[in-house]
């Protein structure tokens, strides 16, 4: 996966209500590679992880600056 493909799968499912919807069922991220692979995009488990860590550390950081941030996560 690339990270233009994880962009377009977050754009994706904020401009979907229904494909969003489908993401609140889900408990894992091999059921979020699913739904994106059945919605036309490609990415993995592994880049998901790292994307997610990724964002962690922006929300941590950005707390500690008395920041907001909103970030797309399964847990």
């Amino acid at each position: 996966m690339s990270e233009q493909q994880l962009k377009a799968f977050w754009e994706a499912t904020q401009a979907d209500p229904a494909l969003k919807q489908k993401l609140q069922g889900v408990s894992d991220l091999g059921g979020v590679v699913d739904i994106a692979k059945e919605a036309g995009f490609t990415i993995s488990v592994e880049e998901l992880e790292k994307a997610q860590a990724e964002l962690s550390e922006d929300e941590q950081l950005s707390g500690a600056a008395g920041g907001i941030c909103v970030i797309f996560t399964h847990r």
